[in-house]
């Protein structure tokens, strides 16, 4: 029987190295990361940049709005004078003790609908009602109430920071899965020992969003109240301001409200890093 024998393959070009010496040679160049704080900044200061560039150039009437440079300008004769670091105080109080008042009732109220069905009867329909209520509308109704002197603003605030904190924090409460507290019944827990380890645990997610969520209402409604009847506060200066048509106050304040909501919310998201260890999410791409 004849045998086949295969052809060799016909001789052809060696095949190109995947890395030539021109690459081999050429000097690699070391790309350094900034920070990502550094990176996040970039956009406020490209707005700030143009802001001062079109004031500059007289495209923006200082009447109407003032630069960057002439904010400064106001922030540090402030800062001199003393007046901007009392009237920071007197809002930085109002908002902690009106914070304070909110955080510990809506987390309270929350509890009590969430781990009871009689509360939930008793406080979730209520707490649904009261807040799709504006809590500037209540204005007049506060005043009366309470008067014009510090119990009116501190009332505000408290009312702006217990329903977001309630609504999330129930909702934490309530999303709680069933597997986990089944987990802990095998486990040996009885009510307090799931409540403790099981359900207050899996609400604190919501809790957190729930604080994010109050600390940006509570800067809003302070904006307002200090602007009613007050002799104190950011509000207040920017209210005084306003009939001398000193737009550099006016800005100045509305960057400090920013400034303190941004620290407020940087702070949210601390806690979230140092409690939330255990719970991995999504990063972005």
């Amino acid at each position: 029987m004849a045998t086949t024998v295969a052809a060799p393959p016909a001789p052809g070009p060696p095949a190109s190295p995947l890395i030539d010496a021109a690459t081999l040679s050429r000097p690699r160049r070391t790309r350094v990361p900034l920070p990502r704080w550094l990176r996040r900044l970039a956009g406020p200061a490209l707005v700030v940049a143009v802001w001062q560039l079109l004031g500059a150039l007289g495209q923006i009437n200082p009447r109407i709005l003032a630069t960057p440079s002439q904010v400064a300008v106001a922030a540090w004769q402030l800062a001199k004078d003393g007046e901007l670091e009392s009237n920071l105080l007197a809002s930085l109080q109002r908002v902690a003790v009106g914070l304070l008042i909110g955080v510990s009732l809506g987390v309270l109220l929350a509890v009590l609908a969430g781990l009871f069905r009689l509360g939930e009867e008793l406080v979730d329909s209520t707490m649904q009602v009261v807040r799709a209520l504006p809590a500037l509308g209540l204005l007049p109704l506060i005043i009366i109430w309470f008067g014009v002197g510090e119990a009116p603003k501190i009332a505000l605030v408290a009312f702006a920071t217990a329903c977001p904190l309630y609504i999330n924090t129930y909702a934490g409460i309530r999303g709680v899965e069933n597997r986990l507290v089944e987990a802990g019944r095998v486990l040996g827990l009885g009510r307090l020992g799931l409540i403790r380890h099981v359900v207050l645990p899996g609400a604190l997610p919501g809790f957190l969003v729930g604080l994010r969520f109050a600390l940006t209402s509570a800067w809003l409604v302070i904006i307002i109240a200090e602007q009613l009847n007050a002799t104190s506060g950011i509000g207040y200066l920017m209210n005084q301001a306003q009939a001398w048509y000193r737009t550099d106050i006016i800005v100045l304040g509305l960057l400090i409200y920013g400034l303190l909501g941004l620290l407020a919310d940087a702070l949210v998201r601390l806690l979230e890093r140092r409690l939330l260890v255990w719970r991995r999410g999504f990063n972005g791409a």
